[in-house]
């Protein structure tokens, strides 16, 4: 039932005290045409109704969450203890920099720890999301050419194992799109991304490791056949917490590189936010790089604005307290707890991997990093039990599904993220579900047709639901 459904005219609760300001009439035409619908509910309604909601929904403080390609699930308490702080909550971005000068030293600590777990020299914390990261970062590509008065270079090599977003990224930014395939390792295949190097090329955007949780042991000829032909390379950081601590995109070759806060560095980011995608970059382009950027000494501290930047890419300074949340927990962990993390996450895939690699075929042989991928289309050819079924039957177990038909590169994929904070005894129960799933495609496939059967809501019409989603509640029912 919607809150609208439990309104009753006349009930409320009143929590706000009497108006000790003067009263402002509006004009009539700054006035709503129509009533504002709002719930008339008492206190105790609202509380029931969104605690009930609650209930009903799977997070990672309920059970097993991994969801492959989005990285980090788990945010320390901590963390959140210091974002709600009042001395960082209090404040205005319009406050002058001498007024804010711890946050102004928050955000210079933070540029500095992901420059150095990066590789890179300079670095800006506006950008919202990830996606918006990768425009940013493309951008800064673009300004580069252009002051050089490079105007033939009008292409970006993308990888078909990349994350959607790279192509929508670069289209964005007025790019045109070649796409190099991967070989039969899963990797790129470096005859195909020769034949695509020339003197129109501005750059390459890959994921290192790749959507289907590999490293490019190839990575380095990569990068220096972009460069090569006088292109730049752009890092997708989406996955890097599988290499944090080990590896850097920036001793890697690249050039720019984004990074997603709210899935490496501990902001949630379920339900669609919030996000933070800083970009960082080689010196050749931190001339570029969006206004807000901080400068200066304890007591000191002043926004700069670098000297042929590209412009702001957001209001103000982006989303200030997840870059709390990432600086506590880069300053909890350390060097070699950021480490730690890269490593657990890598053992825990590659845990599971081989653990059902007897049933369950994987997309491609061999070590994986944090994440990997199972290919189940010879078993929906066999039983008929496809990834969604799959899926569907974890519902019933307790366990949130893993990614399903992604990479688009692997038929029937279901790609699974155990993630660095699982223990073994977690890892060993969501193993025996997916073996007993596997048992049940082979025994009673109509089970797993029908699931979920545990769930508030069973198996929807994800057709209708996608061509015809009910998005507003109808107030004239």
């Amino acid at each position: 039932m919607l809150i609208f459904e439990q309104s009753k005219t006349g009930r409320g609760t009143d929590v706000l005290g009497a108006c000790d300001v003067p009263l402002v009439q509006l004009d009539v035409a700054h006035k709503r045409a129509s009533t504002l619908h709002l719930a008339e509910v008492s206190e105790v309604d609202v509380d029931r109704h969104y605690t009930a909601l609650a209930k009903k929904c799977h997070g990672v403080n309920d059970g097993f969450y991994p969801l492959g390609s989005c990285t980090m699930k788990y945010n320390p308490r901590l963390n959140e203890a210091v974002a709600n702080l009042p001395g960082f909550t209090d404040i205005h971005p319009l406050q002058p920099a001498a007024s804010v000068q711890g946050a102004l030293a928050v955000m210079q600590m933070l540029e500095v720890a992901l420059c150095e777990i990066t590789g890179m020299d300079a670095l800006t914390l506006q950008p919202a999301a990830g996606a918006h990261g990768e425009l940013t970062g493309l951008l800064l590509i673009k300004a580069y050419y252009q002051a050089r008065g490079d105007a033939k270079r009008r292409k970006i090599i993308v990888p078909d194992s990349a994350h959607g977003t790279n192509p929508a990224s670069a289209t964005m930014a007025g790019y045109t799109i070649v796409n190099v395939a991967s070989g039969p390792d899963g990797c790129v295949d470096l005859s195909a991304l020769e034949a695509a190097c020339n003197e129109e090329v501005a750059g390459l955007m890959l994921t290192n490791p790749n959507t289907v949780g590999l490293f490019d042991k190839n990575i380095r000829a990569i990068t220096e056949l972009v460069h090569n032909c006088g292109g730049l390379c752009y890092y997708d950081g989406a996955n890097l917490n599988a290499v944090m601590g080990q590896v850097r995109p920036g001793d890697m070759g690249f050039d720019v590189v984004h990074l997603n806060l709210h899935k490496t560095f501990s902001t949630p980011h379920g339900g669609g936010g919030p996000g933070s995608g800083p970009v960082g970059c080689k010196a050749i382009l931190a001339d570029f790089l969006p206004n807000v950027r901080v400068a200066g000494e304890d007591g000191a501290r002043h926004f700069m604005r670098p000297a042929q930047s590209i412009g702001e890419v957001k209001a103000f300074y982006g989303n200030f307290l997840v870059y709390l949340r990432a600086l506590t927990y880069i300053l909890s962990l350390g060097a070699e707890g950021i480490k730690e993390a890269s490593e657990n996450a890598v053992l825990n895939a590659n845990y599971m991997r081989v653990a059902l690699a007897d049933l369950y075929k994987m997309a491609y042989d061999g070590t994986c990093m944090h994440e990997f991928v199972m290919d189940l289309s010879e078993l929906k050819k066999a039983t008929g039990v496809s990834a969604l079924d799959i899926a569907k039957g974890l519902l019933d177990n307790g366990i949130h599904p893993p990614t399903m038909y992604f990479p688009l590169i692997v038929h029937e994929a279901l790609m699974i993220e155990p993630t660095e904070t699982e223990s073994r005894e977690t890892l060993d129960a969501a193993i025996q579900v997916f073996r007993d799933l596997y048992r049940a495609a082979q025994e009673s496939a109509d089970t797993l047709h029908a699931a979920p059967q545990t769930t508030p809501v069973g198996r929807l019409d994800e057709v209708q639901a996608a061509r015809k989603p009910v998005l507003r509640y109808d107030f004239d029912q």
